[in-house]
């Protein structure tokens, strides 16, 4: 099966004067389309900056990442920006919806921002707010909605375009343990329903084990992975 991401010998260094800091230290992995990929480590290890390369919201000091057959090391910032809109998702430990927009408007302007006009799909929306259970929250604004139903709003706002690949920071971090629970059930079910690729951050084990692989990294490294039995890739 071919891969939807790969990344050859990455590397991430930050420099603050004189000093440098090494985020990434050679990173190659890869991730077939369908997986749900967990990327683990404490505080520090270069998840979070894996996670911001894999996105193309950094670009990396060496190495390759490919994305769909695209290679975005060494493109222009706009070509990238680019590529993101059109292959990404992303969800986020905060869940940054616009707080003047109802669930379905906040819908609304992830698919104006992809496809560059007003139409979108109303059908699809609905099908997606169903699927996350929140057809009855449709009209309802961010501070109307519990912490839970705000990150399913973000997680229909990431999948509604059909990105390639969804990238979730952290996405259980600001949740309590039941709405943690109904979250990575809801990504479960797009990476089964929908065969949708899926990266998530966490350095929480009980969030891992709803991902078919997990990828342990320490300073900046990879040191080992795991393949779970409820992997979906196919």
């Amino acid at each position: 099966m071919s891969h939807i991401l790969e990344t050859i010998d990455l590397e991430k260094i930050y420099k603050v004067g004189k000093v440098e800091t090494h985020a990434l230290r050679g990173v190659s992995l890869s991730v077939k389309k369908g997986e749900f990929v967990a990327i683990m480590g404490q505080s520090g290890c270069g998840k979070s900056t894996l996670l911001h390369l894999l996105g193309g919201l950094l670009s990396p000091t060496k190495g390759r990442i490919i994305i769909d057959g695209e290679d975005i090391s060494k493109i222009s910032d706009a070509r990238r920006t680019d590529i993101r809109r059109r292959k990404i998702g992303f969800v986020f430990q905060r869940f940054n919806l616009f707080p003047t927009l109802t669930a379905d408007g906040n819908l609304r302007l992830a698919e104006r921002i992809h496809m560059g006009n007003g139409k979108g799909n109303a059908d699809k929306r609905r099908e997606i707010l169903g699927l996350l259970k929140l057809e009855n929250k449709m009209d309802n604004k961010p501070v109307e909605l519990s912490g839970g139903e705000q990150q399913r709003v973000a997680l229909a706002r990431a999948v509604i375009n059909s990105p390639a690949i969804l990238l979730a920071d952290e996405p259980t971090g600001n949740l309590d343990t039941e709405n943690s629970e109904i979250v990575l059930d809801m990504f479960q079910e797009l990476n089964q329903r929908f065969n949708q690729t899926i990266i998530m951050i966490t350095h929480n084990p009980e969030a891992a084990r709803h991902c078919g692989r997990v990828i342990n990294m320490r300073d900046g490294e990879i040191v080992g992975e795991e393949k779970r039995e409820n992997s979906t890739v196919g």
